[in-house]
């Protein structure tokens, strides 16, 4: 099998983000930040904006079901830069040496929406080291849906029988395999590097 692709996931894998970074300061009672990020800005309710929905409609969606909690809700999206912890730094250098030592074509597949990543676009440089992106936001279709892997491979010409995808959520790693591609599920940069060793892409 000859690798020539390389997918990557990046909240998780090259980014970190975390609601909780933000929700620390608001709540600093642990019971009550729990709550809140699973009972109202949950995160089947983020991937909703993920698919496409606006970031107003789903902030007004919130407000109008938990109004006594609308200081908080607006938050998520008024200080969503907050969120994020920075790079993932040993991952990126794992991808710096994919893109600047060996022929790989190397892809973004992102479930994020379309009106946050242009900040992050703003604020991480190797996000423009990609051959192509793939946003979900951008094409109203999220992972673990089948279509927009599909629509990956058609887009960038991909054959998946060549191809690795690494994200950090199993659950997201599973339609990749079902589809041909070696699937990676991210825990760490240090088992990440072994992996593409043990495949002979690094």
């Amino acid at each position: 099998m000859k690798i020539d692709t390389l997918v990557f996931d990046l909240g998780g894998v090259l980014i970190d983000w975390n609601p909780e970074y933000l929700y620390n300061k608001i709540f600093p009672n642990d019971e009550e930040r729990r709550w809140f990020l699973s009972t109202v800005c949950t995160l089947d309710w983020n991937e909703q904006q993920d698919e496409g929905r606006s970031l107003q409609e789903g902030t007004e969606h919130l407000v109008k079901k938990f109004p006594e909690h609308e200081a908080s809700i607006r938050a998520y999206y008024g200080r969503w830069k907050e969120m994020l912890g920075g790079p993932i730094h040993e991952t990126v250098e794992i991808f710096r040496q994919l893109k600047f030592h060996t022929d790989l074509k190397l892809y973004a597949l992102t479930n994020w929406s379309a009106e946050t990543f242009p900040v992050a676009l703003e604020l991480y440089d190797f996000l423009h080291w990609f051959d192509g992106r793939l946003v979900s936001g951008e094409e109203k279709i999220r992972k673990p849906f089948l279509e927009i892997y599909q629509l990956l491979i058609e887009r960038f010409h991909i054959d998946p029988t060549c191809a690795i995808y690494v994200d950090d959520n199993i659950r997201n790693v599973l339609p990749a395999r079902a589809l041909g591609f070696v699937g990676i599920h991210f825990r760490t940069p240090e088992l990440f590097k072994e992996e593409l060793k043990d495949l002979g892409v690094l």
